[in-house]
């Protein structure tokens, strides 16, 4: 991971407005890093920045991929297995059924899979958003797979 990282931002509905007053609260050094948002939330997101920015000379940039329940959860799932995520802020609703929960649950599986950092509450967001190595080079200890990847299979 270099300096600058590549956040993904994702939160359901009901908890859009908690991502974006800790967005709001943590703007600077958010502004200072590349970011990924699914649907609604990327636009939330934007509009809450150029809120914040508007007399400010920061420029920023944020990638939207597609809703969550329409493909963003997988869109993103795939730039994590691609080495393109560095970490994810995901306020998920735990108290709401979504028809999307698989997608949710592989998302946070793949997340995990990869050693990828992710906060899913505004606690754990706070802790990642003001650790020393949010600014700095970091390599994460992956884990190998390859023997998964080369075990036998039997086909009878």
């Amino acid at each position: 991971m270099e300096e600058i990282k590549n956040i993904a931002l994702v939160a359901h509905d009901n908890r859009k407005k908690d991502l974006i007053e800790w967005i709001e609260w943590n703007y600077t050094s958010i502004i200072k890093h590349k970011l990924i948002c699914t649907g609604t939330t990327g636009t939330m997101v934007e509009q809450a920045l150029k809120k914040k920015l508007e007399k400010e000379e920061f420029d920023f940039h944020i990638t939207k991929l597609k809703s969550g329940p329409l493909g963003g959860d997988q869109q993103l799932g795939a730039l994590i297995a691609e080495g393109k995520i560095d970490v994810i802020i995901f306020l998920w609703d735990p108290m709401q059924p979504h028809p999307h929960d698989v997608d949710v649950k592989a998302l946070l599986r793949i997340a995990v899979l990869y050693n990828v950092p992710i906060a899913c509450n505004r606690s754990t967001a706070d802790f990642i958003i003001s650790s020393s190595l949010i600014g700095q080079k970091y390599t994460p200890v992956l884990k190998d797979y390859e023997a998964y990847i080369r075990r036998n299979i039997d086909m009878e």
